[in-house]
């Protein structure tokens, strides 16, 4: 159902047709900023943490699942707090300053796990916290017709900065004979810049639509965290992204299999996720549009029936070049078809009210599901060997597509 009214409908029919609302692109712009900061350390925490602090396997196995796991709570809190006071921006902002502070965190640490390990909380505790509210402003910012496409450009340029962020760190390493330092200093600075664009460029509540423009509830109606679950159209989003979710085994066991199957040089193991990044970065934009013009659900669940053909690639032997390219490719397509298109199919569903509290709480159950299915397929990779944990995550996903396309048929064919 749609709750956004006639005059934010026609406030964007002013914009010609094949734009998105400039708060979207300055979003964007911020998120590229940002992300080319982020994945600068992303990509140089393997090696600085084995290689140059000398950590053990189990300490830096237990610092990559605080660094992947933290956000999933935090989402909440922060959704809650944009929605209550109205205030998507400041809450967004903070979150994006957290972040960039963490790189300092990183540069105090001295190389003391419990250091190291506080910075990478602060990163991911901001990260969680800025995610709902910056995802309400492009909901709120764009009409419903366009959600879509709005999506589809804002990930487009966040997957832009993933894309160019290692890149730089590995320039900077090589730059500099591989002073660690060096890459924490840059992407503080970089991070600040995004902190600093988001301050100046995006819009606050006063130059949204006026539909858009919600006032917090008097204090007998307060909003709590839990209130989009009592609409039952987004309860049956929510329940078909976690139920998908939970049926995802994530990133990293897919290009872990690919290696095992290929059996390449593990120098060019880093490389994996800037392929499935680039086919996500080209396919980002079409996918929204796509949504936009038949209905958000049939991208969405052709993005997960994409995975699951990724899934039945892998079980495939002998294939060689073709399975690499054609994994990367279907795991780019999934991404493309499912992360921004699940955001604009949430939204009109949502009030404007609470429109950052339910996309942290869809955002949260997907999160939790795909971390429970990332345990279990290691759980059964590790007790039944690889070629089982494949096949029973192919028929889970297969299950999981089939139920999902039952909650889904009831939604509107625009939402």
């Amino acid at each position: 159902m749609y709750l956004a009214t006639t005059g934010a409908a026609e406030a964007a029919r002013k914009v010609s047709r094949g734009r998105v609302a400039g708060p979207v692109l300055a979003l964007g712009s911020v998120s590229l900023v940002t992300d080319v900061s982020s994945e600068m350390v992303t990509a140089v925490l393997p090696l600085y943490f084995v290689l140059h602090l000398g950590l053990s396997p189990l300490q830096f196995g237990f610092l990559d699942g605080l660094y992947n796991g933290v956000t999933a709570l935090v989402r909440l809190v922060g959704g809650h707090a944009a929605d209550r006071g109205n205030r998507h921006k400041l809450v967004a902002g903070a979150g994006y300053a957290l972040s960039a502070l963490s790189r300092v965190g990183l540069l105090l640490a001295g190389g003391g796990t419990l250091g190291i390990g506080a910075a990478l909380a602060a990163d991911r505790i901001g990260k969680g916290v800025r995610t709902a509210p910056r995802d309400a402003i492009i909901s709120l910012s764009s009409p419903p017709e366009t959600l879509g496409r709005a999506f589809g450009v804002h990930r487009a340029m966040d997957t832009t900065g993933a894309l160019l962020g290692p890149l730089a760190a590995f320039a900077l390493l090589w730059a500099t004979a591989d002073a660690y330092d060096a890459v924490f200093v840059v992407s503080f600075c970089v991070g600040l810049l995004g902190v600093l664009m988001l301050v100046a460029f995006v819009p606050g509540r006063e130059a949204l639509p006026l539909s858009a423009r919600t006032h917090a509830p008097p204090s007998s109606a307060r909003p709590k965290i839990l209130d989009p679950f009592r609409d039952p159209d987004f309860r049956r989003v929510l329940g078909a992204a976690s139920l998908l979710g939970a049926a995802t085994i994530g990133d990293a066991f897919v290009y872990l299999l690919l290696q095992k199957q290929l059996d390449f040089a593990v120098r060019w193991f880093p490389l994996l996720p800037l392929g499935a990044a680039a086919v996500y970065l080209s396919l980002a934009v079409p996918a929204g549009r796509l949504g936009d013009r038949i209905g958000r659900r049939v991208p969405f669940l052709f993005g997960h029936a994409a995975l699951l053909g990724a899934y039945l690639l892998l079980l495939t032997t002998g294939a060689g070049a073709l399975l690499l390219v054609g994994v990367l490719l279907l795991v780019g397509v999934f991404y493309a078809a499912t992360d921004g298109v699940l955001m604009a199919l949430a939204g009109p569903v949502l009030p404007a009210a609470r429109r950052a509290s339910g996309m942290a709480l869809l955002q949260t159950g997907q999160a939790l599901a795909r971390l429970l299915a990332a345990a279990g397929f290691g759980a059964a990779w590790t007790l039944w060997g690889v070629r089982p944990a494949l096949i029973t995550a192919v028929l889970a996903l297969a299950a999981a597509l089939a139920c999902s396309a039952v909650l889904l048929r009831r939604l509107e064919r625009s939402a």
